[in-house]
């Protein structure tokens, strides 16, 4: 029987990161997946692919809506759908194959297979045995279907079938306002689909502040989508031509249906049963502050607990359990978790947000910086959004920052880096940025908590 130090069951950002780092830290390891090829979902059916594809969409919406603004003649500009498709499918090959090289130069070991516990440190993967003296359970998640919708990844898809349509569909109904509805909304909305969201609740994205919300919807409205807020999806009936959504007693048609109304710890098949390990009823396994279920050598990281289910969430998290098992006390801070949303512009945002903040009893103090004023922006004609920069009254603590506008998420990891050092907003106000540059925004954001923006 094969033996290690640790076994990680899972092969996404949280999975293969976690092995890495503690083969990095002299541990003998082994990673198991039930996909022959590493990275997860992130990978292999959803970051990496959608994003991806919200370039390739991005670039030829410019060249037919705003080349013009720049002195640009793209004349008949076109695209082919296949040729994007196969450019999304080289970049996730290429990083399959850029993980399995890290995981041969780190000497960690891969078996492709389902894995299923025999007993706390024994593991059945693909007919044989596997033995582990602590286990890392980092097994993501996958979308929440409705009844009366079952998916079909055809007429009927999740963000996987979403993203292997063979064609653009000329009427995309999308259930769900959330990041990845409006983040595959928007990839079809500019390849000619026309676009429809069904969202149960107020407004879209609701995690966001709700001011940025409020502007995402304002922009991607004014791009062609359509949004049918505190609706609900009651019932449908599909056909060969088309699918039918009854919301009340009105009608929506369409060719294909984006279900995005959430997604779910995957856990069928390990048999956590046979080791105690029971599940939340939302399907979140249990921890305690260093990662350990209810099984002490076992520990669980990424979609299967609490939190928001990020890839790099689950990166810092596996990190911190490899150190855990090596003896080391890592801290992650889930403060300065950035949280971004891919669409055009971009929605970046870290820490809390004024809602937060203020439920909390904080005494908050915002800034609020507009793009259409920042000197790169204008050059770049990328004038849409703002930054806004929420902060403690009292101690000028920064305790969140909201960015919507272009390239979001790279700027967003300033804030991300003042929340982790607990910096105030007249030290990032003080800080020199370079000129011209977006990042400016950030600065005047910050000098405007305190009523000294320059340029506003």
């Amino acid at each position: 029987m094969n033996s290690f130090d640790v076994v990680v069951i899972g092969s996404g950002p949280g999975g293969y990161v976690a092995a890495i780092r503690a083969a990095q830290l002299g541990l003998k390891v082994a990673c198991v997946d039930k996909r022959k090829e590493l990275g997860g979902t992130c990978l292999n059916i959803g970051c990496i692919p959608s994003k991806t594809l919200l370039h390739a969409s991005e670039l030829y919406w410019k060249m037919v809506h705003e080349a013009e603004q720049y002195g640009l003649k793209a004349g008949n500009c076109s695209y082919s759908f296949k040729d994007m498709m196969s450019r999304k499918d080289k970049v996730v090959t290429s990083f399959n194959e850029g993980i399995a090289a890290l995981f041969k130069k780190n000497k960690v070991t891969f078996f492709p297979g389902a894995a299923k516990f025999v007993s706390p440190t024994i593991l059945q993967v693909a007919g044989e045995q596997i033995e582990a003296k602590n286990i890392i359970l980092a097994t993501g998640s996958e979308p929440i279907g409705l009844p009366f919708l079952p998916f079909d990844e055809k007429k009927i898809v999740s963000s996987t079938g979403a993203l292997a349509l063979t064609k653009v569909p000329e009427r995309l109904l999308v259930i769900g306002a959330g990041v990845i509805g409006v983040e595959l909304g928007s990839v079809y909305s500019r390849l000619g689909s026309k676009v429809e969201f069904i969202e149960f609740l107020d407004r879209i994205c609701p995690t966001l502040d709700e001011a940025v919300s409020k502007e995402l919807q304002k922009i991607l409205t004014k791009q062609g989508m359509a949004f049918r807020l505190s609706s609900k999806v009651t019932g449908a009936d599909i056909t060969a031509n088309e699918i039918v959504l009854r919301i009340g007693n009105e009608q929506l048609k369409g060719d294909v249906v984006l279900v995005a109304v959430g997604r779910r710890p995957y856990t069928q098949g390990l048999g956590l049963e046979t080791v105690g390990i029971a599940p939340t009823a939302k399907g979140m396994i249990p921890i305690d502050n260093r990662f350990r279920t209810s099984v002490p050598n076992i520990y669980a990281i990424g979609d299967l607990i609490d939190g928001p289910m990020l890839a790099h969430k689950a990166s810092e998290e596996g990190v911190a359990v490899a150190e855990i098992i090596a003896g080391q006390n890592p801290v992650v801070n889930y403060m300065a978790i950035p949280n971004v949303i891919y669409t055009n512009p971009e929605v970046a945002a870290v820490g809390l947000t004024e809602t937060e903040a203020t439920t909390l009893g904080l005494s908050v103090k915002t800034g609020m910086f507009p793009f259409k004023i920042n000197s790169r922006a204008k050059c770049t004609g990328e004038e849409e959004g703002f930054v806004k920069i929420i902060s403690d009254g009292d101690s000028d603590m920064i305790l969140g920052v909201h960015i919507i506008g272009a390239h979001a998420s790279e700027l967003i990891a300033e804030g991300a880096l003042a929340i982790q050092n607990r910096l105030t907003t007249l030290e990032l106000a003080h800080t020199p940025h370079a000129h011209p540059t977006l990042s400016e925004a950030l600065k005047e954001a910050a000098l405007g908590v305190h009523h000294r923006a320059i340029h506003r």
